[in-house]
């Protein structure tokens, strides 16, 4: 049994036979948060994984299927982290994935440094300027905007964390693709493999999926692109077999 809050509900994570607190007025998961669960490179065994802004803890979840590594998420939003909390717990993971309620630029700190062998992030995607509008609801505009991290402390956090010759993934958005790219040269996330995603053929790409090396050499790969929808409206066949599995 879990204890439900508000307006809060439980999804399946349908290909991996989990379920996850939701709210539509606190937060709910993306198709982002699933691609780049996927994307990422994991060790299967044994090791330590990081995910910084975890929200509701979506991508721990995920990556729980794909490994048998301690996995630790990090949020900073209390009512985010509960709910990641309770929904760990429901799916009987505490042994293997744990939340921390806290700052991601103190756990280096808190955690130490070049302990982990994968850092994940979905980051906020939008900085804030003078004309950035922000949305009135707290928890979508922390998920969103950069209140309490920017672009360059996920990336320089994920250095901290990660080990030499470990590898960090992030998903963004393509307006940011150079941004990104020098701050993981400044910080030593030597750029591996990116990869496009685009809403339907012929349509620009709205997402980016990117890997970096801790002290890695220069090879940066870019992949086939991934199509999320087909002309009809769809998922096309890629993305189905990521969200349902053989289901």
């Amino acid at each position: 049994m879990v204890h439900l809050y508000d307006d809060e509900r439980l999804d399946y994570l349908l290909a991996e036979d989990l379920k996850i607190i939701q709210s539509p007025s606190v937060f709910s998961f993306s198709l982002d948060a699933v691609l780049l669960a996927n994307f990422a490179y994991l060790p299967i065994q044994k090791g330590n994984i990081i995910d910084l802004c975890t929200g509701n803890g979506v991508i721990p979840l995920l990556l729980s299927t794909r490994t048998k590594a301690k996995i630790t998420g990090v949020e900073i939003q209390e009512r985010l982290y509960q709910m990641a909390t309770r929904s760990v717990t429901y799916n009987h993971l505490d042994e293997q994935v744990g939340i921390i309620h806290g700052d991601i630029k103190e756990m280096p700190s808190k955690l130490g440094y070049n302990k982990f062998d994968t850092v994940t992030c979905n980051p906020p995607y939008f900085p804030i300027s003078k004309q950035t509008i922000i949305n009135e609801n707290e928890h979508l505009a922390i998920a969103r905007h950069e209140l309490y991290c920017t672009l360059e402390d996920t990336i320089k956090v994920s250095s901290q964390l990660v080990k030499p010759g470990g590898k960090a993934a992030f998903v963004h958005r393509p307006g940011r693709l150079m941004e990104i790219l020098e701050l993981m040269k400044i910080y030593k996330l030597e750029p591996k493999r990116l990869r496009f995603v685009y809403p339907k053929a012929g349509k620009e790409a709205n997402t980016i999926l990117v890997e970096g090396i801790k002290d890695g050499k220069p090879d940066l790969k870019i992949l086939p692109p991934l199509f999320v929808y087909e002309k009809d409206g769809n998922y096309t066949e890629e993305v189905e077999q990521i969200l349902y599995g053989g289901k």
